[in-house]
């Protein structure tokens, strides 16, 4: 009976990764097919508010990129002191320090882009954003599913980036660039969903994502937003305000969370 028993949980078990791999699938053959499905989609450089109101072209473009360099800096700072993140391990120390390193970039490079916006500058937008998107979805297998795959991910994801931005600036082709800003939310929810963390505060994630599906429906609606708000500030600018707010997010989860057997082992001590 016991044997019976035994190889029935071994069945489940074999099922239950055999469903969390094959999830995991999902998403990359939507990449496949969107790359094979669609046609080549160039960048647009036009954007609703072009006012030049302090002698700084795209003033407002502009001015609202200086968030990321000041979250940036600070995560940077903190995640290599080690002391205020509560971090357990070495692969996490990697692709949050450079999750926070690819924010600054993104305050200096969208800045950049944003002075004179056209297909050269905008490489220096785009690289420091996919950054971010690589080494956030490692940081995330890093901790739900284990170290190593989480770091053969994020050199993988990072040559694939190098290689998407490449194929921009040779083609002018951005589905490559596209795709990682459309897959990656998928593939963190459903990393997020399936594989259990082992820290509490994980509902920060689910947070952070649908500020990021807010944040995209505002580049969305440049124009709209601009006019609705009497011309104050774009859906482009809201954009950068909003993006600004997922490493705010996930500071204060990193500040915050705990080991769960952590919290097990002070609650059984306590009692």
């Amino acid at each position: 009976m016991n044997w019976i028993i035994t190889c029935v949980i071994n069945q489940q078990q074999k099922l239950r990764r055999w469903k969390k791999n094959h999830v995991l699938v999902a998403p990359f053959l939507f990449c496949i097919c969107f790359l094979l499905f669609t046609p080549r989609i160039t960048r647009s450089h036009r954007f609703a508010d072009l006012r030049n109101l302090v002698g700084v072209p795209n003033t407002m473009n502009v001015m609202t990129n200086f968030p990321f360099l000041i979250v940036g800096v600070v995560g940077l700072v903190l995640a290599l002191e080690g002391g205020v993140f509560n971090i357990s391990c070495q692969g996490e120390v990697w692709a949050w320090v450079l999750f926070y390193g690819g924010i600054t970039g993104v305050g200096f490079g969208s800045t950049y882009y944003h002075l004179k916006p056209d297909n050269d500058r905008v490489l220096w937008d785009t690289l420091p954003m996919m950054v971010v998107y690589s080494s956030l979805f490692s940081s995330l297998v890093v901790e739900r599913i284990g170290q190593v795959i989480g770091l053969c991910c994020l050199f993988a994801l990072l040559l694939a980036a190098f290689i998407s931005i490449g194929y921009e600036w040779m083609y002018d082709d951005i589905r490559l660039c596209l795709m990682f800003q459309l897959i990656f939310p998928v593939a963190i929810a459903v990393v997020a969903f399936v594989y259990r963390s082992n820290y509490t505060h994980s509902r920060y994630w689910f947070l952070s994502l649908g500020i990021y599906v807010l944040a995209k429906f505002e580049a969305v609606a440049d124009r709209k937003l601009y006019s609705l708000n009497d011309y104050i500030i774009s859906g482009h600018s809201l954009e950068h305000l909003c993006l600004v707010l997922i490493p705010v997010i996930f500071s204060v989860m990193l500040i915050y969370r705990e080991l769960k057997f952590q919290r097990l082992g002070d609650l059984k001590n306590h009692l």
